[in-house]
């Protein structure tokens, strides 16, 4: 066992100690939720930010939707139009002092060269919608090995 002198180690403590009981002040001073807003809309379409073989990720903006602090960008996907069967979730934390929130979601488990049709919509942390959902748009995965990055929407079938 090693021996550590006490003017080394009563720092320490005093320091441990201190961000503790900072800590705990802090939790206490958590705010309310945010006035709910009395309509979402999407201000940019959800885009393809990148995409690999095996995941892509996906990026809209909204105005701010208010309420609690903790959101969820959601997209539902799939390879036929009419049936988006599957869903990625990301969270996002909301700031207040901003009129909108960029939703990044990763979707993963994808397979390479494949098409993908795909919607997105937000929730507050209670599950409960936004009030927003996105068109149906769609990308197609690139080839193993390669990376697409930064395309923009592809047209939205009928």
């Amino acid at each position: 066992m090693r021996f550590v002198p006490s003017e080394v180690l009563k720092p320490a403590i005093a320091t441990a100690v201190g961000c503790m009981l900072f800590s705990t002040t802090i939790l206490a001073q958590t705010l309310p939720p945010a006035p709910k807003a009395p309509h979402v809309e999407i201000t940019r379409e959800p885009t393809l930010e990148m995409a690999v073989d095996d995941l892509a990720i996906i990026r809209w903006t909204t105005t701010n939707p208010g309420g609690d602090d903790q959101h969820f960008g959601i997209v539902r996907y799939g390879t036929d139009p009419r049936e988006l069967s599957h869903m990625a979730k990301s969270p996002i934390r909301l700031n207040r002092g901003h009129p909108e929130m960029i939703f990044r979601v990763r979707v993963e488990g994808l397979k390479p060269q494949m098409t993908y049709y795909y919607a997105v919509t937000s929730t507050g942390s209670d599950g409960e919608s936004d009030g927003v959902e996105s068109s149906v748009y769609r990308f197609t995965t690139p080839g193993r090995g390669q990376r697409i990055v930064g395309r923009p929407p592809e047209t939205k079938p009928h």
